[in-house]
Parts: structure tokens; sequence; C-alpha cells
């Protein structure tokens, strides 16, 4: 059988990563989507234009859609719904309604936000209560996928760090300029917990997924991935402090919960489902942390 793999936000955090160990491997045929960040070899595509869905995958036709792009900021999210309704809902039926006439299926990146964390861990079987807009698109989102198609499915990852194009890319790799400004007193959140994760490794476990998939078409569902590591933002930027020999006695823990749009707690999330097909590949956090940020530093 054929591999053949079209990645959405193929610009984004997440999505490079993804286009990057795609394109890598010969097995898989493989094309990367972007839109206002379209380069290289990503092919410029408007998500929200169901016309320009549909030409793209009749064109290509890929055995899966792994489908990444959103948007993720759950303060935009907030702030802007209908924005957030074409890219997190909209754009994902045009996808699911185009991967029928070829034949092939979705691969939905959700979060751990559709949890209310008040139960962790949470299984792949566990009822979603989202806090915020964010998590309740995401939610939709799921919702629509499943039941488009039987064979599609959904992939929940928690906050994630990886190669950047800027600081700010990552809300983990954004608590850096606070570490690195010593001389400034920062107030990091030291509440909510969460289990940064390297977007390499959720590749990885992704990887595991679609090839098993290949195998084994009646592989469908929800599955998750995540780090191990329960860690505030105080703790991560304690970590980056570390790892750099930097002082860390001008970073202060914040004990309350997050002002603002409302976090879960903790989304700790049990992988096992995925684990059952071979993932493992669980990076150290004071590892891939390392590696991400020495080029910002010094």
């Amino acid at each position: 059988m054929s591999k053949r793999i079209l990645i959405t936000g193929g610009s984004g955090l997440l999505g490079r990563h993804f286009v990057t160990t795609f394109s890598q491997d010969v097995k898989w045929q493989t094309l990367g989507l972007a839109f206002s960040r379209a380069k290289n070899n990503l092919r410029q595509v408007d998500l929200t234009n169901p016309e320009q869905v549909s030409a793209v995958v009749k064109d290509f036709k890929p055995t899966v859609i792994l489908h990444s792009a959103a948007e993720r900021r759950p303060d935009i999210v907030e702030k802007d719904e209908k924005r957030t309704e074409n890219i997190n809902l909209k754009a994902t039926q045009y996808l699911c309604d185009a991967a029928k006439d070829v034949g092939a299926y979705v691969l939905f990146i959700s979060t751990d936000y559709v949890f209310d964390g008040t139960k962790a861990p949470y299984s792949t079987e566990d009822a979603t209560n989202p806090l915020n807009k964010y998590g309740v698109s995401k939610v939709d989102g799921e919702k629509l996928v499943l039941a488009n198609s039987s064979g599609n499915m959904v992939l929940r990852v928690p906050i994630l760090y990886g190669e950047l194009e800027f600081l700010d890319e990552s809300a983990v790799t954004l608590l850096f300029k606070k570490v690195k400004d010593t001389s400034t007193s920062a107030e990091m959140n030291h509440c909510e917990r969460r289990y940064p994760t390297s977007c390499q490794d959720i590749v990885d476990a992704a990887k595991v997924l679609v090839e098993h998939r290949c195998e084994n078409p009646d592989i469908s569902g929800i599955f998750h991935w995540s780090g191990d590591e329960m860690m505030t933002k105080y703790d991560m930027a304690m970590a980056m402090a570390e790892v750099f020999g930097l002082p860390s006695s001008h970073l202060v823990a914040d004990t309350k919960p997050v002002s603002g749009v409302p976090r879960p707690f903790d989304c700790h999330m049990d992988c096992s489902r995925l684990e059952a097909l071979g993932a493992r590949t669980r990076t150290p956090f004071k590892v891939g942390i390392k590696q991400v940020l020495s080029k910002y530093y010094p």
C-alpha cells in the first residue's frame, strides 16, 4: 500500500516536526500545508476555503490527513470565536469531507485541555469537560472527526516545546526570557500541573500509530501521548536555570491558580493504548529543553 501523508499546520511548532520526520522517511510520500507562513516545500492552502481543501486532497490523494493546524492559544480563542470556529471546526469539517472523497482517514491533533483537571490520570474513555473555549473547540473538533468516519483518529497532546523559530512560539520556551533576565524578580505559576513534552516525542508516537494503521485498518478512535514529568511553570523555569547554570533566586513561586482564562489543575493522560502499539519515546525535560534553548543562550 502507498503511504501518503498530508500534514496541515506544516509551518507551526508541531507541524514542522511532522513534516521534517515524515519527509525524511522514504517509505512515506509527504506534503505539508501552510498558509501565512508557507515556504520551502510547504504548499499554500487556505484551510477555511473548502474548494482549496478539496483540490489539494484530490490532487495528492493521501492515505492519511494529519490535521495539526489549529488556533491553540486559549487567550486568543476567548477573544476571537469566529476565527477559532473557522480554523478549529470548519476547516476540520472540510478536511474530513475531502478525506472521504479519496478514501483517506483523518488523524486529528487534540489537547489535554478537553479535561477539567480534577481526576487525573485520564484514560481515552473518560468523559471530557473543558474549562475554557479552547478546550470546547477541540472537544467539538474531536466529535466532528469521529462522527464523520469510524476510521478517523484523535491524538491528544499536552503542552509542547521543540525546535523554534522564535522563543514565544511555545508557552514552555517563552519562560526562558524571564529566566535569563536575572535582574528582575519574576513570578512563575506554581499551581497548575503540566507535563511538558517534546514535539519530536509526539511525532514519534504518531508515526507508530499511523504505521500500525497501515497494517491494521481496524485501529481507530482516541489516543494519548505525553511526557511523564509533572512540572509547574515554576518547575520548568528552575530546570532551565539549572541546565544553563543561571541564578534562580529571582524566580518566585506563585501558588495561586492562574488568572484570566481558566486552566485545568492536572490533566495527566494515560498513554497505555498507544504504548501497547509500541510508542516509547519520552525525552527527559532537562535534556530536551537544553537542546532547544542552546541557541538562545548565551
